[in-house]
């Protein structure tokens, strides 16, 4: 007589036993390529659930690992459907059925955002000695799981197997960015967050945020009221674009919008918890329209001033004879470094236009008492002076490319997307490599538009931004570590809505991720192609609209 508790305890206990395949010749499809990953056989099972045999996975930490921990069973719940419990444990080596995250052991010559990560079948062990590392050996272990696991909602039927690897991952440089510009058309907190969720995915840790300029001032500063409450806002859309593509209207129906203090912590708070600096940009001296629009005495005419287009928009420049303009700017200042506890604060600098400065006899009796002979130094001069400011807050002054005219400040970095990065480096200045012809997501994405949305111009594929090399062919090997990476920039004049700027930055955001992190000798199209569809369906759990793929060979696109 047989059994049938017996044998069904027999057969549950069989089905709960990990699957154990050969090291597949295809090995996962993590995006950016770690920089080394070996597979084995077998695969860790995890178990939301727990079963007759096995109980529910655990995710244990050591006191520095803690966030890192929440942040895993939060992702883990929202597609899983089950909690997962983060217990502190003095444990250092692989506990069954529990994925550990811990400094214990971790190798110090990966760096703060380097990580080991092994998967057995028995359990899963991340070792890094920063937060940041294991925050990145996590973004790793959740593209190891299928897709799904990053829907934000429960999703059935899926069987959650992570096949086992041993990985050691560093980046190869420190600067992975992408730069929003919401000026043109503004953006919500909940939309910048899941730029931020898409950019934690692929470990990019810089994100620029380019919240002033002619056509909107989108930050509170609370001394100068009106630079939100007047040049946050303009009468229309612009841009020859339909009202109806975007929502950024106020309840009297202009356009625009702002964050206040309080969105702005919460922000930087969000961004944080994700690795992610936030570099603010405030444009000075030129693209000022918006803010000398709210406080005209600022400039060297005294307006009008307009951010409705296409009047007006070049005409937004401060005056750098007037010291009260400089007492403006360093008080808007404070109140950014207040905001922002990155390093860098963005001052722009780029696209000055000296026909107000020649006309005005406050600059021109300025150049005169500074010995400046043309208006180039006048820029130089007032970037300096405003370099002070930014030191006195303990940070330092990036700009573009423009802010080498006249001679660079002394503590100054560039962001070079016109030129004069080998010349900075070389003078002993970092660099973040952006050059127009490489890392503009605003240029088109194919050569057919009539199957692309309007763009400002240009054409940037995937295949040549997963070709771009951010050091310069003609820089000296001593001089590279000055370049700190390579960033992405979507200046968003023809981009209203949010869905719109995830078609233009992905997938190839997702290329640059791997340039700027993976080895450059990793580097290999056909491969990258092959893991990308598996990383645009991450993409789709998250939500985020991309460009689709046709074809691996030819990387032509058609829109969404």
């Amino acid at each position: 007589m047989k059994h049938p508790i017996r044998t069904l305890i027999v057969a549950a206990f069989l089905a709960s036993l990990p699957a154990v395949f050969a090291a597949d010749a295809n090995p996962p499809a993590i995006v950016p390529l770690p920089q080394k990953m070996e597979m084995h056989e077998g695969v860790f099972t995890l178990r939301p659930q727990g079963g007759v045999f096995h109980g529910r996975t655990k995710i244990l930490v050591d006191s520095a690992m803690q966030e890192t921990g929440q942040y895993l069973a939060s992702r883990l719940a929202k597609s899983t459907g089950r909690a997962f419990a983060v217990n502190n444990t003095a444990q250092t080596d692989l506990v069954n059925n529990a994925i550990l995250l811990t400094a214990s052991g971790a190798k110090a010559d990966l760096g703060p955002e380097g990580y080991e990560l092994v998967v057995e079948p028995g359990g899963v062990v991340i070792r890094a000695i920063d937060p940041a590392g294991a925050f990145y050996g996590v973004q790793s272990l959740l593209q190891l799981l299928p897709p799904e696991v990053f829907a934000d909602h429960h999703v059935a039927g899926v069987e959650w197997i992570i096949p086992c690897v041993h990985i050691e991952d560093q980046p190869r440089f420190k600067w992975r960015g992408f730069m929003l510009d919401v000026s043109r058309h503004f953006f919500t907190k909940t939309e910048v967050e899941q730029i931020l969720d898409a950019m934690a995915l692929h470990k990019l840790n810089s994100f620029h945020w380019h919240l002033v300029d002619d056509q909107g001032w989108r930050v509170e500063i609370k001394k100068y009221p009106r630079l939100t409450q007047v040049g946050g806002w303009r009468k229309e859309i612009g841009f020859k674009l339909d009202p109806k593509a975007s929502t950024a209207y106020g309840p009297d129906g202009r356009y625009g919008g702002f964050y206040t203090q309080d969105d702005i912590r919460e922000i930087v708070a969000y961004a944080q918890a994700r690795h992610i600096n936030i570099v603010p940009e405030i444009e000075m001296p030129g693209h000022s329209t918006a803010a000398l629009m709210a406080y005209p005495e600022f400039s060297c005419t005294g307006g009008p001033f307009t951010t409705d287009l296409p009047g007006g928009i070049f005409n937004g420049i401060y005056c750098a004879g007037n010291e009260q303009t400089f007492a403006f700017v360093e008080d808007v200042l404070a109140e950014i470094c207040d905001l922002f506890p990155g390093k860098y604060i963005h001052v722009g600098g780029d696209e000055v236009l000296p026909d107000n400065w020649k006309a005005c006899p406050k600059c021109q009796a300025r150049m005169q008492q500074e010995g400046l002979h043309k208006e180039a130094d006048l820029e130089n001069y007032f970037i300096r002076r405003i370099e002070k400011c930014v030191n006195a807050h303990g940070r330092n002054l990036i700009g573009w490319s423009e802010i080498r005219e006249g001679g660079l400040a002394q503590n100054a970095a560039i962001m070079d997307w016109a030129g004069g990065a080998t010349e900075a480096a070389m003078a002993g200045h970092d660099v973040v490599m952006s050059p127009l012809a490489d890392c503009y997501f605003d240029h088109y994405q194919s050569e057919d538009h009539s199957t692309e949305p309007h763009a400002i111009g240009g054409f940037l594929p995937l295949s040549q931004v997963y070709a771009y090399e951010p050091v310069p062919a003609t820089l000296d090997a001593k001089y590279q570590s000055h370049i700190l990476g390579a960033q992405a920039n979507e200046w968003t004049e023809y981009m209203p809505s949010l869905k719109h700027v995830e078609y233009m930055a992905f997938p190839r955001l997702c290329a640059l991720s791997e340039v700027v992190w993976s080895p450059k000798s990793s580097r290999n199209w056909p491969d990258f192609t092959r893991r990308l569809p598996v990383d645009c369906r991450r993409l789709e759990m998250l939500g985020v609209n991309y460009r689709h793929q046709t074809g691996n060979t030819n990387p032509a696109y058609s829109a969404k």
